[in-house]
């Protein structure tokens, strides 16, 4: 790993480096990132925001515990102080959950957004100091069984993302997949291979439904109403999701047995970014309704899909996006403000209308911190070749 401290001068040697950090944009600052990082811990209240959250922070400082940065499952034991902003704080949802309840938190109605914290309950649970200990294991494992066997589904199984129901967003493959697969990775043997083949399954699934032809996603389908605009921030989620199975498989002690499920997940995040950059506008930015022209900038689903694309060259050796997320980046990068909050992002929770002035997106501080991750590990990997 390479420490967020010398990105700066790695990036003054980047001519003396191939291709792969031409035109590659100098770094957001350090001191900025922890203002983004400051705002996101006030600001982040609501389940999916919780766990995105959770998720941004094991990225950014923990990087070696994500399932981009080693082999699944972790360390029992970690040195003293590691990740402890992550475990304090699914610790305190955990011990604050209602007993009575399967899901880790209140969702507002959601199935999927309780379970975005589920991977950092697990990882509490597996890194405990008490091993006698199992009220992280249960929470989990009654997160688990609420997924699986009491939301409400389709048919052919895929689970809603509404309790009240059989509703399907895009949102939920960021939120409910990672965690199923990451408890198999965990799990292991026939139990642990039968959750990634559902987590998998669920990615599946949702891409049959929400795909349109252009590989573009829409928003909502099914239910009492829908969305049928490819959300950005919808694509972003998917496409984030879905890479988070995929690289949960792939360090996984189960990757040799689902070879194919890593080549269709891999193809279907580069459906999604390959389409989605074709819409890229010239400052950078991408719009809240990716193909439609009198929609507006927002720099949510732009920062999450660059981080996307970032890792996607880092796993796949393939730049061919990579121009596009550098401009992305660079956006980003003008778009915080000195006090460390991103601007021009959509209001997370009406879809279709930016952030009110002096209003934030809990969700698009997280994608920033996500997006300066993926930039570090992607200049890293390249750098060391």
């Amino acid at each position: 790993m390479v420490h967020r401290s010398l990105l700066p001068f790695l990036l003054g040697c980047a001519s003396a480096f191939a291709a792969p950090l031409s035109g590659v944009p100098t770094s957001i600052s350090n001191s900025t990132i922890s203002k983004v990082k400051a705002n996101m811990l006030q600001i982040a209240t609501h389940s999916w925001e919780i766990g995105t959250a959770m998720e941004a922070l094991t990225e950014l400082e923990w990087s070696s515990l994500s399932v981009f940065g080693g082999p699944l499952p972790p360390p029992v034991k970690l040195p003293s102080g590691t990740a402890s902003d992550v475990i304090q704080w699914a610790t305190q949802i955990v011990r604050a959950k209602d007993p009575n309840a399967l899901p880790l938190i209140d969702g507002d109605g959601a199935v999927g957004d309780p379970a975005s914290i589920g991977v950092a309950v697990l990882l509490t649970n597996w890194t405990r100091t008490n091993r006698s200990d199992n009220e992280f294991s249960t929470a989990a494992g009654h997160q688990l069984k609420y997924l699986l066997d009491v939301a409400p589904q389709t048919s052919d199984g895929a689970i809603s993302q509404r309790a009240d129901q059989v509703q399907l967003w895009a949102d939920f493959v960021y939120m409910a997949p990672p965690f199923i697969a990451y408890y198999g990775a965990l799990k292991e043997g026939s139990g642990g291979l039968s959750l990634l083949q559902i987590a998998y399954k669920q990615c599946k699934l949702y891409r049959q439904y929400l795909r349109d032809a252009s590989g573009l996603w829409k928003h909502i389908v099914l239910g009492d109403w829908q969305d049928n605009h490819h959300w950005g921030t919808g694509n972003a989620w998917a496409a984030a999701g879905m890479l988070r199975v995929l690289e949960t498989i792939k360090h996984s002690k189960l990757a040799s047995q689902l070879e194919s499920e890593q080549a269709d997940l891999t193809s279907w995040i580069n459906e999604i970014v390959s389409s989605a950059w074709t819409y890229q506008h010239t400052n950078g930015t991408l719009y809240n309704y990716i193909d439609e022209s009198d929609s507006f900038a927002d720099s949510s689903s732009t920062a999450l899909l660059a981080a996307v694309t970032y890792r996607m060259a880092t796993l796949t050796g393939n730049n061919s996006h990579i121009s596009a997320a550098n401009k992305a980046y660079t956006l980003i990068k003008s778009s915080v403000d000195s006090n460390g909050w991103l601007l021009n992002t959509v209001d997370p929770e009406t879809f279709d209308t930016p952030s009110q002035p002096g209003s934030h997106s809990p969700e698009g501080q997280a994608f920033v911190l996500l997006l300066q991750s993926a930039y570090r590990d992607y200049i890293a990997k390249a750098l060391r070749k």
